[in-house]
């Protein structure tokens, strides 16, 4: 068997498999008299460890294998087993996804869960899309805005992650989301005030974010990194989507893809809304998402804190969006 592994430091947040090991996880799923050809780990991705792997079969595969319970934060918990229990709900948009081969979440084998996943055709965006004079990604973005309008769509009956926890409010999932996510700051030595502050926020708040009542299924990590495009179309074409780990019941408004398409207006990105519409228009709604982006720059502090990237700018973008947050109509109502 050939293994060709992403070369880390000991003490990383991804974790390598060996060789017995890979071909352990492959016999269980597909069958004891299973040859495994080669595995080869693909770097991409900061969280599960994944890997392509040959069988003599002729069969080709992605083994996604998520980190020990004891390593994931707690704004990152059970991920593989949230976007197990979501698949049903992406029916919308099945045929952009990888079908799941297998999946064993008993820790029988290794102590992490893992799964098996049809590879999903084409070139990742974030290299196809170099391909393209940038004023033709415009129908890329109306892709996205056309994708995550449909995931949008699908209705929920509670709010949080798909499998739990639930909550019967919009505000409380919020608010826990924020607690988890100071505690995971403290937890790694960082500074969290900022992150406090905006969980103060949110519980004054409250109100104003229980005036979104019906769950909506959100994607959670839905851009360029995680989507394929069509190797020679014509223009930049979406082939198809994965990692749809972070999946949850929300707020449309607070979903990711809606704070990337948002983050730089006057841009090829405005194309996205030619698909989704319009986002709502009202001192509430305006209020909300600036809430939203200030969750969104907390927690990728924490992604960043574990790659070992610079974190001086998320303290001056989150300073930035806590000052507009103050700046608020809604200031005196809440």
């Amino acid at each position: 068997m050939i293994l060709e592994s992403v070369e880390r430091a000991p003490d990383a947040f991804q974790q390598p498999l060996a060789a017995e090991q890979i071909t352990a996880l492959a016999r269980r799923t597909f069958g004891e008299a299973t040859e495994v050809l080669s595995a080869i780990e693909l770097g991409d991705g900061t969280y599960n460890s994944t890997y392509r792997v040959a069988l003599a079969s002729g069969l080709e595969s992605i083994l996604r294998v998520a980190p020990e319970p004891a390593r994931q934060l707690r704004a990152e918990r059970a991920f593989m087993r949230n976007e197990h229990a979501a698949l049903p709900y992406f029916a919308p948009i099945a045929a952009l996804l990888p079908r799941t081969l297998g999946v064993d979440f008993t820790h029988d084998l290794i102590g992490r869960d893992y799964m098996f996943q049809t590879i999903v055709p084409g070139v990742p965006a974030r290299e196809g899309l170099e391909k393209y004079p940038r004023e033709r990604w415009t129908s890329f973005f109306r892709d996205l805005g056309a994708i995550t309008k449909r995931i949008h769509a699908v209705r929920g009956e509670r709010f949080g992650p798909l499998v739990g926890p639930s909550f019967a409010t919009w505000s409380e999932s919020v608010i826990a989301a924020l607690i988890d996510i100071v505690a995971d700051l403290d937890d790694a030595g960082l500074d969290a005030e900022d992150a406090r502050e905006v969980l103060g926020v949110a519980v004054s708040g409250r109100a104003i974010l229980d005036e979104v009542r019906e769950p909506r299924l959100l994607h959670g990590d839905l851009w360029t990194i995680n989507v394929m495009l069509e190797p020679d179309a014509a223009e930049p074409t979406v082939s198809g989507l994965f990692d749809c780990d972070r999946v949850t019941w929300g707020d449309p408004e607070a979903d990711w893809a809606i704070y990337r398409a948002a983050g730089r207006p006057g841009t090829e990105r405005d194309a996205f809304w030619e698909t989704y519409g319009p986002l709502e228009d009202s001192a509430e709604a305006h209020w909300r998402r600036l809430l939203y982006q200030a969750r969104n720059i907390a927690a990728t502090r924490l992604e960043r804190h574990r790659l070992g990237h610079d974190l001086s700018a998320s303290y001056e973008e989150l300073d930035v969006v806590l000052d507009r947050l103050a700046e608020s109509p809604l200031i005196s109502l809440i």
